[in-house]
């Protein structure tokens, strides 16, 4: 199973410079819940809402959703190996989660410093291909 970080949703989505490839979105795929609310409000915030409503409904269709559940959220603020920003210690809380319930996870993420927390972590990371 592949833990998605709103990095790679966005970089699908909005065809940047690093687009995920395309083996990534045959795998079974799953996320914090507040992925969704990142990518809404990314979509928002650019004014895409309309061109791009339809393919973000059908990405996020494809995704698994793990709550923010009140241990995932006592986890986020805990200490992690190395520096990271609070939404991102929400999600590498919740990969951490889905490991300790003996699922199978690979972190999925553009973000250099989340990669770093997650190997640290001993999250294995998907390969991007960058």
């Amino acid at each position: 199973m592949i833990y998605l970080d709103t990095s790679v949703v966005l970089a699908q989505l909005l065809s940047e410079d690093q687009v995920p490839p395309a083996r990534l979105w045959a795998e079974p795929l799953v996320a914090s819940r507040l992925l969704q609310y990142e990518l809404w409000n990314r979509i928002h915030a650019r004014g895409l809402a309309a061109s791009h409503g339809a393919a973000v409904r059908q990405t996020l269709a494809q995704i698994a959703f793990l709550e923010l559940t009140p241990h995932v959220l006592a986890r986020a603020l805990e200490p992690f190996p190395c520096p990271v920003r609070t939404l991102d210690a929400i999600h590498l809380a919740s990969a951490e989660f889905l490991r300790g319930q003996r699922q199978d996870v690979s972190l999925a993420t553009y973000d250099d410093q989340m990669a770093e927390a997650a190997k640290r972590m001993k999250i294995p990371l998907f390969s991007l291909g960058r």
